[in-house]
């Protein structure tokens, strides 16, 4: 059975977020680092998640803590509200362990280096 993807593009999952998160294909922009990463707390993919985040940041993350995260909460749908070429703002819509909706809005910097796109950090609301 064939899945549509996690971030809400439409496309199947092979065909969007799986390029990046199983065939190790670089995300060509921001805004697609961006949906890939909230597939990776989709399905679990703590990897992912630390090596797409910038390397002088990657010491404030623990793996540990990303899955706990990313299992612990059921990943609903992801709204892009506004994307330039290096910053995402977007809502992340969830049910936490209490199944009690919650919803993560974040405005999302990246940085492109060595024509790799990587995570920097995030204002949170």
């Amino acid at each position: 059975m064939e899945n549509k993807c996690f971030c809400d593009t439409g496309l199947l999952f092979k065909d969007c977020c799986g390029l990046y998160l199983e065939n190790n294909q670089n995300a060509p922009t921001a805004l697609a680092l961006m949906r890939s990463r909230y597939s990776a707390y989709a399905t679990h993919n703590a990897d992912y998640l630390l090596e797409t985040t910038y390397v002088s940041e990657r010491k404030y993350y623990s793996k540990t803590e990303i899955l706990k995260w990313a299992t612990s909460n059921k990943w609903q749908k992801l709204e892009i509200l506004s994307s330039s070429e290096d910053t995402v703002e977007f809502k992340a819509y969830f049910s936490d362990a209490n199944n009690k909706p919650q919803t993560h809005y974040e405005f999302s910097t990246f940085k492109l280096e060595n024509n790799v796109w990587f995570y920097v950090d995030g204002k949170f609301e």
